[in-house]
């Protein structure tokens, strides 16, 4: 399951050796740091009109107090315990660019997991966990309802589904089908591009199917034509919390390499580091 590692020693030396054409900078100061494009779930990118994204990267999970009650893993308590876990992930993201307010796309993963219980647990739940195979499977579909303009920002909402599989997989496996619908907006400044969305989600599969959904508070900040830089908060539920960096360097006119790290600053994944590359085909041009 480590195959995307591999694959950026490949893709990397490949993107730098394509050529980094210079472009014409006639974009409105509000577009300086994103460009023209509409948002899409990848933090600081954007997908044009006709336009193809395509994204192969690797993230790694390291958490140490990882919450969970026994009985979700065939125990016999609900009392919240904190394991141990680590996970190696190699995933596949596509955007499509159907208008210029209207884009949909697609991510699929392979993983490979593995939790530890908390040495307190004494409820039966299984020592050690190690699954491997097919991660989350979803879709997502954005729609901008007013393009950014020098004075009012750009409004967006998404809907986001994700397939269930695997449902007898502890780790790995989706019971059911779990939905997100959300709503947000996009402003350009002189000092960066806010962003920021709140939703809901529903689970089928949980004994509260509906619960806040992902939330984030970003900003985004283009510093040469072949730099750009991220910062932000990533919330879910009602009590995590995560602080989410990247930097993205442009290696050509079709890819960028984007280096990613997650923070946990609450209830989540301790360091979630993440590297690919991005590579852009626009279809229309």
């Amino acid at each position: 399951m480590r195959f995307t590692p591999r694959c950026l020693v490949v893709l990397v030396p490949l993107a730098i050796l394509l050529p980094l054409r210079a472009t014409a900078d006639d974009l409105p100061p509000y577009l300086r740091d994103r460009g023209p494009g509409q948002r899409t779930s990848m933090f600081g990118t954007y997908v044009e009109k006709k336009q193809l994204l395509l994204y192969t990267f690797y993230e790694y999970y390291y958490d140490n107090n990882q919450q969970y009650s026994p009985d979700e893993y065939g125990g016999t308590s609900t009392t919240d315990y904190n394991a141990k876990y680590r996970a190696h992930e190699g995933l596949i993201f596509a955007s499509y660019g159907f208008t210029d307010r209207l884009n949909m796309e697609m991510e699929a993963s392979v993983i490979t997991a593995e939790f530890t219980k908390d040495p307190n647990d004494t409820y039966s739940t299984p020592n050690k966990i190690k699954e491997s195979g097919l991660g989350d499977v979803e879709g997502q579909l954005t729609y901008t309802w007013m393009k950014e303009t020098e004075k009012h920002p750009e409004i967006f909402t998404f809907a986001e589904a994700v397939i269930p599989h695997s449902k007898d997989k502890l780790l790995i496996g989706t019971e059911d089908w779990e939905l997100a619908f959300a709503a947000g907006g996009t402003k350009g400044f002189g000092f960066g591009t806010l962003v920021a969305s709140i939703g809901a989600e529903y689970a089928k599969a949980s004994s509260t199917p509906w619960d806040l959904g992902e939330t984030e508070l970003g900003w985004l900040r283009r510093l040469s034509p072949k730099w750009r830089v991220y910062a932000g908060l990533e919330g879910g539920g009602t009590d995590e919390l995560a602080l989410i960096t990247e930097a993205q360097r442009k290696l050509s006119n079709t890819a960028t390499l984007k280096m990613n790290l997650g923070i946990g600053l609450a209830n989540s994944t301790d360091w979630a580091p993440e590297i690919g590359i991005m590579w852009a085909f626009p279809a229309g041009h």
